[in-house]
């Protein structure tokens, strides 16, 4: 796929427990899990379907990256990102993606789960988990991993029973550009790997 680059030092991204770091490489390849609050099966309807895929698309717009490999379930999506050279700001774009797809789904009629004192506290909306699971790639072989993980994602979760019926990922655009047969996926090709189910 070769999408990987050189990995640089992590260092800490500021984020609000002083002891988190996130391992950060710019222009890199990173592999994320973004939840919704609460496993809330939010993406199960259409409407929440595209508006995510607006969010995505305008914060992609106004920051570029590449999008390598996605799937999206009921409660929680899995992604690859290639940033561009010099650029390591993964998070702003997550958080703006969230804070799109929060904002217009409240405002066409979707409910957020029950807020908590914290969040009423800080004013933050019941729809996001805070945190996001992110993992720097470091080779060609983690890479393939990843994106095999993304694809198998719904039948781990017991959505579909074959890779090609689940309609929201990337895995037909990888058939046809010849990455993967169009039965794919037989088997686990990640067995024992579970990190990326993070909550």
């Amino acid at each position: 796929m070769g999408l990987v680059k050189a990995l640089d030092p992590p260092y800490d991204d500021g984020d609000a427990m002083p002891d988190y770091r996130r391992y950060r490489v710019q222009g890199g390849t990173y592999f994320f899990t973004v939840v919704t609050y609460d496993r809330r099966p939010l993406f199960e309807t259409e409407q929440a379907r595209v508006i995510l895929r607006e969010a995505i698309t305008s914060v992609q717009t106004a920051r570029p990256f590449e999008q390598v490999a996605m799937v999206l379930l009921p409660d929680h999506l899995h992604c690859v990102w290639q940033l561009p050279p010099g650029d390591d700001a993964y998070s702003i774009r997550l958080a703006q993606i969230k804070e799109q797809f929060t904002r217009k789904f409240l405002a066409t009629g979707g409910r957020e789960g029950e807020r908590s004192a914290s969040r009423r506290a800080h004013r933050e909306r019941a729809v996001w988990q805070r945190r996001f699971w992110e993992h720097t790639i470091i080779d060609e072989d983690d890479l393939k991993r990843c994106v095999d993980y993304i694809h198998w994602n719904p039948v781990k979760h017991g959505l579909v029973s074959r890779v090609r019926d689940w309609k929201y990922s990337t895995f037909h655009r990888f058939v046809k550009e010849g990455e993967y047969e169009i039965d794919w996926g037989r088997s686990n090709p990640c067995e024992g790997y579970d990190e990326p189910e993070w909550e």
